[in-house]
This record gives structure tokens, sequence and C-alpha cells, in this order.
């Protein structure tokens, strides 16, 4: 286990998942020690009300760690050995309009797929690749890990302007909530497998799970586990569903359903916006999409914690103590992490995000779902293409897993979506209006160029200046 104390900057430090993370280091200071945490973000007002909450909890659980939070780059980003970054460019007013206006034309409007998610990709693209070069001005060496959305275009673009920064990682949390949900049914949880997964981000399949201790591939017994036991299971998620706005409980459902369909491997909830579109676009309406859920609940209920916590100036002794918990699980030892006793209370990016840090410190070359580049993992998918995949990873280096031949109707699926992102990334660099004309109509959701200008021409006039100036 590393003795050394590390530096960390959490990028989009007013997110609403800012405070569960911070939570998760004061949990894991044997494993992960810290001499420094500072939160970086342009919106000032989203980031004081997180940094005030974090100045209380630090201050109690987590002795001698320096912390602050701030908009200035060269505060935040010197000398540091981590940068998590979890950012949301052109914010909650924007993921409004990229969830909305397709919606004007009977059109799925979701924040990572389908032309919300272009839309959403622009703005990311251009702000990711300029917090990149400032992070390398102050630190050449930090480890910058990016779990921001839609991360397939993202790691698209990022893999073209800086090809050779090997500490430049793009992740998600998506198919580990997958894993954790379905694992259970036969008994297991994530760290019995090492996982075979192939896809794009948020397009992707799991086709094997092979067991840690004797090589075991678990699959075929999930699968007929589903089949055999589908309605019991199905009103067993249908039992957890709390109302019309759980959102990733009906999610489930319907990803259970996606099974019965298609009974040969474990696909991405995500899959559902192009192979069920119909099914999708009936869950939301122009007058009501998920920004309005989280608005009304995540964004509503972690800012008014936060601000209760600052207004009290204290943890210990108040109905908000984490010491049952923090004090209970600070000695945690990586051998604790992976069996996710220590994840238990804490949201799954969080904790993803903290399994992949401690196999690179520790250089365990444990399994991690991870963006690489082809480079024949998958020897029937375009070399370019970077693929979400199964990867031992290191301290200093990311070493994927062979899938070989990928099966014609995942291939036709990919295929179709690279080259909507691939278009996509060539357009923002272009500046290229027929590019990104090309990039809306290959989507799946879309399919329709006379669409595909009407959902262009009211993005631009919504993001402003968030878009460059196609030409």
């Amino acid at each position: 286990m590393s003795k050394k104390k590390y530096s960390v900057v959490i990028c989009g430090g007013g997110s609403t998942y800012t405070p569960d993370m911070m939570e998760l280091l004061c949990m894991l200071q044997k494993a992960f020690p810290l001499k420094k945490v500072v939160l970086y973000d342009i919106d000032e007002e989203r980031q004081r009300i997180v940094g005030e909450f974090g100045k209380v909890m630090f201050k109690e659980y987590y002795e001698g760690l320096e912390y602050y939070y701030t908009t200035n780059k060269e505060d935040a980003f010197q000398d540091v050995d981590f940068a998590f970054v979890q950012i949301r460019a052109g914010g909650m007013d924007q993921r409004n309009n990229d969830e909305k206006i397709p919606y004007k034309y009977n059109t799925i409007g979701q924040e990572t797929c389908g032309p919300g998610g272009l839309a959403y990709g622009v703005r990311s693209v251009i702000q990711m690749i300029q917090l990149v070069k400032d992070i390398r001005q102050y630190s050449q060496d930090a480890w910058i890990i990016n779990y921001s959305n839609p991360a397939a275009i993202v790691a698209e673009a990022t893999k073209r302007v800086f090809p050779n920064d090997k500490r430049l990682i793009n992740i998600c949390d998506m198919p580990t909530s997958v894993l954790d949900a379905y694992l259970p049914l036969i008994g297991l949880k994530r760290s019995d497998i090492q996982p075979v997964y192939f896809g794009l981000n948020h397009f992707g399949w799991f086709t094997r799970l092979i067991d840690r201790q004797t090589g075991y591939d678990h699959m075929p017994d999930l699968l007929k586990y589903v089949q055999d036991n589908y309605e019991q299971i199905h009103q067993q998620f249908k039992n957890k569903i709390t109302g019309p706005d759980d959102h990733w409980g009906i999610t489930f459902l319907n990803h259970l359903e996606m099974m019965r369909d298609f009974p040969y491997s474990l696909p991405n909830t995500y899959n559902l916006y192009y192979l069920y579109p119909n099914k999708s676009l009936e869950h939301y309406s122009i007058n009501r999409t998920r920004y309005d859920e989280v608005i009304e609940g995540r964004e509503t209920t972690v800012f008014q914690y936060c601000k209760q916590v600052a207004e009290l100036g204290k943890m210990k002794g108040t109905k908000y103590d984490l010491s049952h918990r923090i004090n209970l699980k600070d000695n945690a030892t990586t051998d604790d992490i992976d069996s996710q006793t220590v994840y238990a209370d804490n949201d799954v990016h969080a904790a993803y995000l903290v399994e992949l840090v401690l196999s690179i410190i520790n250089n365990k070359q444990d399994f991690g779902l991870v963006m690489v580049k082809n480079d024949g993992i998958c020897k029937n998918l375009d070399n370019d293409m970077m693929l979400e995949v199964s990867c031992l990873v290191g301290a200093n280096e990311l070493m994927p897993l062979q899938v070989g031949e990928v099966p014609a109707f995942e291939k036709g699926l990919l295929e179709n979506q690279y080259a909507c992102e691939k278009l996509l990334v060539d357009a923002i660099f272009e500046r290229n209006d027929l590019k990104l004309l090309q990039a809306f109509t290959e989507n799946r959701i879309v399919r329709d160029a006379d669409l595909a200008k009407k959902l262009i021409k009211d993005f631009k006039e919504a993001n402003k200046d968030y878009w460059p100036n196609f030409k």
C-alpha cells in the first residue's frame, strides 16, 4: 500500500456529486492518504455552496488536510497528482435545452444520447480540451480522470489532441451499475469477477464474467437465471420503483426486458435509447424531462444538505454526524475496499473512480472499464474507435483485454454510432456545418436530414457562445 500523500483537485467542484466524493475520501484515509484537496469550478456560486460544506466536513473528519476551493486555475492545478473531472459544460440550463428541444419534434431528449447528447458534446469537447491544457500547464504528470459526459465524444476528441498523454483517462460508471444490479442475482459481487466488455461509451455489452479465483465464466449462469426466473425478477425490480420519477428504477425494469429480448449478453442500460426509441420517448415529454427530476430531486436535496451543514458549522454531534461511518472505516485497507463494504452508502460514480485510483497508486492491476483506442482489441471494428473495454489498471499503463471479432448486430450498431461521433468531432475542429448536419443525420435517434436541420437551428440559438461558429 502506498505511503505517499496525494494532492487531488475536483474539477466541477460545484457538482451535486462532489459532497459524496469528499465523504468517500474521508472514509479512505489510509488506503488513499491525502495532503490536499481542492475544488475548482467556473460557477462560483454553486461551488461556494459545496465548498463551505467541505470546510466543515474535512475540518472534523480529516486531520491535517489542506483544503480550499477556487476559480483560479493556477491555485487549483499547481502540483496535483490527480484531477477528477466532472464538468457540465453549459450547466443545468443547457441540459434543459438538450433534453427539451428534441421533444419539440417528438424525438428523444436525453443528455448523452441522441440529439441532446450531440449538442452537449459540442460544448464538452471545447471545454474539456481547454481544461486538459490548463491542468497540464501546472501539473505535467497528474492523472486526469474524466467522467464528464458525453464521454464517448470527449474521448474521441481528446484522443486526437492529446494522442500521447497516457495519464488522461476517460471512464464511466454505468457498466459498473449494471453489474451491481445483476451479479447479486447469482450470489456474486463485482470484486468476484473479471468482466469482459466492449462498446462505445453508453453503448456496450458484457460478454463474459470470469471468476477471479477459478476462471469460470458466470455469464451463461446469469443469462439462464434471468430467463428461468424472469417474472420473479421483473416483480422484484418493479417493487423497488418508488414512483413515476424513479428514473433508474424504471430504466432497470426496461433493461430487464432488453435482457429477455436479446438473451446472450449483459447490455448497458443506455442501449435502450437506441434499441427501443419509442418506449424511451414515451417516458418523458417536453413538459417534464430528466432535467426536471434532477432539479426537483438531487439538486435541491444536496444543496439544502450542504447549506444546512455550513450554517451549523459542525457535523459531529448533529443529525449529520458521520462518525459512525468514517471512524469505523478510515483504516480500511485495499482488501476491505475490494469487498465493497466501504462503498455501501456512496454513489457508484465516486466509488468506481476511487477504485481506479487505488489500482493506479498500488499498481494492483485490477480490472477497470476504460476508454482506449481500439488498435485491434475488436478485430473487425475501426482501429481508431475509442472503445470502452476491460483493462488491467496499473501504475504506468492500461492493458486492455482482447475481445476478438464483434457479432454483426453489435458491429452495425457501433459503426453507425462511431460515424456519428467522429463526424461531430470533425465538425467541431473544422467548424464545418456540413459535417455537423451529417453527424446529426447519422444518429440512430434522429435519422432524418430535415429533422436534423431543425434541431441544429434550435441548438445554435440556444447555445450561442457555447458553440463555435459553424460555417
